[in-house]
């Protein structure tokens, strides 16, 4: 393991000269680009698009190109990149992540290989954490591309399909994760090639890559259409459980924060709802709600986990304690929150398209990020998205004193101590930021100080629109600013007049947070380019990080040595490594989930690229689809053949496929027996195919134009495959929520979820072309037919296939062949999924 650790050591030490040469390389071209005018300058970029065309590489470019904008920089933004932002450039360049600390100034950095990569002409993406930072700094540094005659588009929610595109058509686009996500999604389920906004995926920057590409994995970008009304059953389950008690009727386990009923509870749901049995197969739908309103009511807290405004449940994200707009939490549990605050409880979801972050930015041809903690999380860059992080040295030396945590045997021993520091440093002046891991802690200390008649800001969830002034303000003598984990995350927090004097910005965290990461980058905001600063933690037992892990031990240990409570306060290094041996357990076990989301969405990303991909191919074809068409029919037919076998010795069962034909291919008028009688498999398929092509062909005969077949067959493609593909991702959905219980049969979860997901697929192949060769044999041409989206009226479409499903398999036997066309036996194919 030594050897292993030295390797790196060493491996970081060779790639930090390289680094170190190259910039010193662009260092030598200082005073020959200084020597051009603004016009010669600005005729590079010309210059070396025409030397790209001819041949040469951006790695041959890269040098006289950093050098190029390094220059730019200085008389445009009045900025002069130094060394180490070179060096950090390069590593942009090469598909890694370097880690800058807080101010070592990252948005500079990456105008260097953002601008040898636009000279491609392919696109480039900067991906930030929100809004407010893509339209600053588009804007900023907007100026510096434009004077260089590159294009810079601005890619936010606000911006209509128009705007979209023409911010994507640009050289650089500036854009949220979440918007390029939504957006890539959205353009899979458009039905014209020119409402799609994207062009092909070909190199990003993110910013605070840690937050995207690892906080927010494990929550996956989903676009919803609107399923069925329930809004009844939620309100009577929360009322049932708002009366139940701990412990007598339910019990949390606080580590794994889960929430189950006791068998006193259950008697009482029985009791209450007039069952005999809760857990009978009828009542599943009942027990989930009752499940999702009990973690609603006693799991989710209110300022902490989501916000109430204006009537509305918003979502607070744990890792930036930013308001997550446009998020709801899936499976009916927002439903159940909306209920347990008695605000409108808007309609259930139906999953039509799903994606997460770690498959869309593993699709980029080049990515890399950047951000000030990423050495914690090296390992799962690595394993996930094959990027390396290389620590970039700063430009001056961090004199930061970063203290031992303290810690206190009560919430309000601790708050007490907080208060008191936060005060001492406010008589003498100096700016203090204080860092809260809940909305609910920050207005709790806001109130304390309120008490002490001390001023402050508050930044949180519930104010974040005011974030980028009270920043501006936070270092300023005296400002004294209390933040939720978003503590202005990619801005910096600038020394006012005589602050350095007074012993710079001071940082308090009053909690650990379950991520070093998040830590880090709070004292990260102290201390920036070689400022004085100062980190101080105030920890107590009571709160969430050590009830979870490893409070009791210290607790004896305050026991053994008869320290009296209110007095009792622990300042030791052994206690910060405690502390941060349990926030890497926690990391463990968040990897594991984010590692988990991964595996199982890697089994919807292989199908997903197989349907994208066809479907993209029938809205960009511009001359015929009849052969992808009827290759579609031969299969439909070879596979209801094949599913009328009824002997080993390959019987065929006449009746079965003429039944097929009549509805699906032919008038069954003008089928009968005699006409496959006496056939063996393959002529039967080989007549049937035949009189398919014939009817094709009077179809062909009614248009007056290949044009119209071309939008015909599109048409009947595209809404049969969106309307079974959106009812499969919603199947694969419930399968992946309820598979985890396949582990008590001693099996593994992950594996049952690929076979099923992998028949189930094929199921769905096979019921698209089933329904493809019967739409379009059966269906009536018309002239003027419209391409429909099927996000547009979700709710008809799944209403549509449930009522021609129970229509159709009424009267099937379990043995039966399934009617799908499949193959299959009922019981297997659609029987087995009304059974589920």
């Amino acid at each position: 393991m030594a050897n292993f650790f030295k390797t790196l050591i060493e491996n970081d030490k060779k790639e930090l000269k390289r680094l170190d040469q190259m910039a010193t390389k662009i260092d030598a071209l200082a005073d020959q680009m200084a020597a051009l005018t603004d016009d010669e300058l600005k005729a590079k970029t010309e210059e070396f698009r025409s030397r790209y065309q001819n041949g040469e590489t951006l790695d041959q470019l890269l040098t006289e190109a950093f050098a190029v904008v390094r220059e730019a920089a200085k008389r445009v933004l009045g900025l002069y990149p130094y060394h180490v932002q070179l060096m950090g450039g390069i590593v942009l360049h090469d598909g890694n992540i370097p880690e800058m600390r807080t101010g070592e100034g990252k948005t500079l950095t990456a105008t260097m290989p953002v601008y040898l990569n636009a000279i491609t002409g392919l696109g480039v993406h900067v991906v930030t954490v929100n809004e407010y930072l893509a339209t600053r700094d588009s804007t900023e540094m907007g100026e510096l591309y434009n004077f260089l005659g590159l294009s810079v588009g601005l890619n936010i929610n606000s911006k209509s399909s128009e705007e979209k595109r023409a911010a994507y058509a640009c050289d650089i686009t500036y854009s949220t994760n979440n918007e390029l996500g939504f957006d890539y999604l959205r353009d899979n389920m458009v039905v014209y090639r020119n409402q799609m906004v994207q062009r092909p995926l070909n190199y990003a920057i993110v910013d605070e890559v840690d937050s995207i590409l690892i906080d927010e994995a494990r929550t996956p970008l989903i676009i919803s259409g609107q399923a069925e009304k329930s809004t009844a059953l939620y309100t009577r389950a929360d009322n049932f459980v708002k009366r139940l008690t701990e412990e007598v009727d339910y019990k949390i386990d606080i580590q794994s924060k889960t929430i189950t009923l006791t068998e006193a509870g259950i008697e009482k749901a029985e009791e209450t709802f007039a069952l005999e049995n809760l857990y009978d197969i009828e009542n599943t739908a009942l027990t989930h709600h009752l499940d999702q309103s009990l973690r609603a009511n006693y799991i989710m807290l209110r300022d902490i986990d989501y916000v109430i405004q204006e009537g509305k449940v918003l979502i607070v994200d744990q890792f930036t304690g930013r308001i997550m707009d446009g998020r709801r939490y899936s499976d009916g549990l927002h439903q159940a929150i909306e209920a347990k605050e008695n605000v409108e409880i808007e309609d259930e979801t139906k999953t039509m398209a799903t994606i997460t972050f770690q498959n869309f930015f593993r699709m980029y041809k080049k990515l890399a990020g950047m951000t000030g903690t990423a050495k914690t999380e090296e390992e799962e860059f690595r394993e996930i998205y094959n990027i390396q992080v290389i620590q970039i040295p700063t430009n001056r030396p961090i004199v930061r004193d970063d203290r031992a945590d303290l810690l206190y045997p009560t919430l309000e021993s601790k708050f007490k101590a907080v208060v008191q520091d936060i005060k001492e440093r406010y008589r003498k002046g100096q700016p203090v930021l204080v860092g809260t891991v809940a909305v609910e802690t920050s207005e709790y200390l806001s109130e304390l100080l309120n008490q002490a008649k001390i001023p402050h800001e508050v930044l949180n969830a519930k104010n974040h629109f005011k974030e980028a002034e009270i920043i501006l303000n936070a270092g300023q003598r005296g400002a004294i600013t209390i933040a939720t984990n978003m503590a202005g995350r990619g801005t910096d927090i600038k020394l006012g007049l005589g602050v350095a004097e007074l012993g710079g910005l001071a940082v308090v965290g009053t909690e650990r947070h379950e991520s070093r990461r998040i830590d880090n980058q709070l004292r990260g905001r102290s201390g920036r380019q070689g400022d004085p600063g100062v980190s101080q933690f105030y920890l107590s037992l009571e709160d969430d990080l050590m009830k979870r892990f490893g409070s009791e031990r210290i607790k004896a240990f305050l026991d053994r040595m008869n320290i009296d409570e209110e007095d009792a306060v622990i300042q030791s290094k052994m206690l910060t490594k405690q502390v941060e041996s349990a926030q890497k357990r926690v990391e463990g076990n968040n990897y594991d989930t984010r590692k988990n989301v991964l595996q199982y969405d890697d089994v919807m990303r292989e199908q997903r690229e197989v349907i994208y991909g066809q479907r993209q191919q029938v809205i960009m074809e511009e001359n015929s689809l009849s052969d992808q068409l009827m290759g579609m029919v031969k299969r439909a037919i070879a596979r209801s053949v094949d599913g009328h076998v009824q002997t080993e010795e390959g019987q065929l069962n006449y009746e079965g496929i003429l039944d097929f034909a009549g509805s699906v291919l032919v008038h069954e008028d003008t089928i009968s027996l005699d006409d496959l009688n006496g056939k063996d498999r393959t002529q039967v398929k080989d007549y049937l195919f035949q009189r398919a092509q014939e009817k094709f062909d009077e179809k062909v005969a009614q248009l007056n134009s290949p044009e119209q077949l071309l939008e015909f067959e599109k048409v009947v493609i595209l809404r049969v495959v969106d309307s079974k593909w959106t009812d499969h991702i919603d199947a694969m959905d419930q399968l992946r929520q309820s598979i985890g219980l396949r582990a008590y049969g001693q099996n593994n979860p992950l594996v049952e979820y690929q076979t099923e997901g992998f028949q189930m697929f094929e199921t769905m192949v096979g019921a698209i072309e089933y329904e493809v060769t019967r739409l379009f044999m059966k269906a009536e041409i018309r002239q003027n037919i419209q391409r429909e989206q099927t996000t547009e009226a979700p709710t008809n479409v799944q209403n549509h296939e449930q009522q021609s499903t129970s229509r159709e398999f009424d009267k099937i036997g379990r043995n039966d062949l399934c009617p799908c066309g499949s193959g299959k036996k009922f019981k297997n194919c659609h029987g087995r999924k009304q059974i589920v």
